[in-house]
């Protein structure tokens, strides 16, 4: 009876990753080294994707969902720093690990300056660089849990800057030209347009945008106590002042400190946000002086030229805030905006109210758009905030708005302005909306206003949709 040796057991590879799984992304331009780290990968039960250059592995990253590119430092070609700063910028979230030989630690900790998460040494260690890797993606996790969760406060809040109107553009480009400056901003307009979203709108686009954004209304604080909450006080500093508190300049120290209705202050405090302007720095009540590391954005209703006219309002400060004016336009002035800021404030309050979304019938949006808003887009939220929460249907309809609105005279027919330079297509854009709104919708006779035949303004219609 021969003796026979036992047959080797068939090469097995990894069972495939779930759809879920954490995917790798491994760039190194030697083969070998390629297939073993992808199957320590695979056998930890991620999804793992080789490429042997930079461009190929750009193209991966372009066409895959990758949690973490793993890539060699030194690379032909393109190197792994400059792989680095090319995925930063077509996938900021992609979290990036670099391979770096003995010799290049202090090249890797400068990609780490530049956005790596971490670098692991060769020889590789099966469990490091799992371990790193892992660590990685929870990192981008997280970092997508909180842009998801910023955008759901958002949406919940209403703190978005709607519309896309030429009114609102204007502004927008001045403000986001503002916004890197320590330039302070002085927001003009009616009550209701919108201002302190300017504000933050400057804020979230500044140097500053990562540190403390407060705001402080003016008018709402009593005089007597107003000095003493922008600045704080001691201990002891005055009849009832038992602690130390730190006032708004404190809390907003590194960022912006919005000053709502300025032309409400005192002649005193009006001294003092003075001297804040000029030298950078203030005086807690009862403290000694403090530098103020603050961007100031004020705003108000009031005309503050005539404020200083009166004698009302200091001339120097108001010179110290106008250094940047910006009017946050009247609603009636971006009127194609309105179904835009219903659409989102529909959004915002059914989910508050725990409703379906709603739509909205086509009389009742006719009719909200001819109102002449004199409360502006803060009149607007409150009449869809009433209609979402009384509303029994799938839709919005007439009788779900207010009396004053169903029953007020449509708003003037709009006159059109354009600024010289404007582009042909915006402006036939523009009319062709305004007049499709005056004709209620008809295209039949939008058509006839402007001398166009239907087919016409279908086919314009078509174009701009598309």
């Amino acid at each position: 009876m021969t003796e026979t040796s036992a047959a080797a057991p068939p090469f097995q590879s990894p069972p495939p990753a779930r759809p879920d799984a954490l995917t790798v992304l491994v760039v190194d331009d030697e083969p070998s080294n390629l297939t073993s780290i992808e199957k320590i990968f695979q056998k930890e039960g991620m999804r793992a994707m080789t490429a042997q250059s930079a461009r190929e592995a750009l193209e991966v990253v372009r066409q895959h969902r990758i949690d973490v590119v793993l890539t060699d430092l030194m690379m032909p070609a393109i190197s792994g720093l400059e792989l680095l700063r090319a995925i930063k910028q077509i996938a900021p979230d992609v979290e990036v690990v670099m391979m770096t030989a003995y010799g290049t630690v202090e090249t890797a900790v400068s990609a780490m300056r530049e956005g790596a998460y971490d670098f692991v040494e060769k020889p590789l260690k099966r469990m490091t660089i799992v371990k790193t890797v892992r660590k990685a993606a929870e990192r981008r996790s997280l970092t997508l849990e909180n842009r998801q969760l910023k955008q759901e406060i958002s949406v919940l809040t209403g703190r978005d800057i709607v519309g896309s109107s030429p009114a609102l553009r204007r502004v927008l480009d001045i403000a986001l030209q503002a916004a890197p400056s320590s330039a302070t901003v002085l927001v003009l307009g009616e009550s209701g347009t919108g201002k302190e979203l300017l504000a933050r709108f400057i804020h979230q686009h500044s140097a500053r945008s990562q540190m403390a954004f407060v705001a402080v209304n003016c008018s709402a604080i009593p005089e007597a106590i107003l000095e003493a909450e922008l600045f704080g006080h001691e201990k002891g500093a005055f009849t009832g002042a038992h602690v130390r508190r730190e006032g708004r300049f404190a809390k907003a120290d590194g960022g912006t400190l919005f000053l709502d209705e300025i032309g409400e202050l005192s002649p005193s405090v009006q001294v003092k946000l003075l001297r804040v302007l000029q030298e950078g720095e203030y005086e807690p009540v009862g403290g000694d002086t403090t530098r103020a590391d603050v961007r100031i954005v004020a705003a108000t209703n009031k005309d503050l030229r005539a404020e200083v006219a009166a004698g009302r309002f200091r001339e120097d400060l108001y010179y110290r805030l106008n250094v940047i004016a910006l009017t946050a336009p009247p609603l009636r002035t971006r009127r194609e905006d309105i179904p835009l800021i219903i659409d989102h404030f529909i959004g915002i309050y059914c989910k508050k109210n725990n409703k379906t979304r709603l739509g909205i019938a086509r009389e009742a949006l006719d009719r909200l758009m001819d109102y002449s808003w004199p409360g502006n887009v803060r009149e607007l939220e409150n009449v869809i905030e009433r209609a979402v929460v009384l509303c029994r249907s799938d839709r919005l309809t007439l009788d779900d708005l207010p009396d004053i609105v169903r029953e007020a005279e449509p708003a003037e027919a709009s006159t059109l302005t354009f600024s010289v330079g404007t582009p042909l297509d915006e402006v036939e854009r523009r009319l062709i909306r305004e007049t499709l709104r005056q004709a209620k919708g008809d295209k039949s006779v939008a058509a006839q206003l402007l001398g166009i035949s239907t087919r016409t303004i279908y086919r314009k219609l078509g174009e701009m949709e598309g």
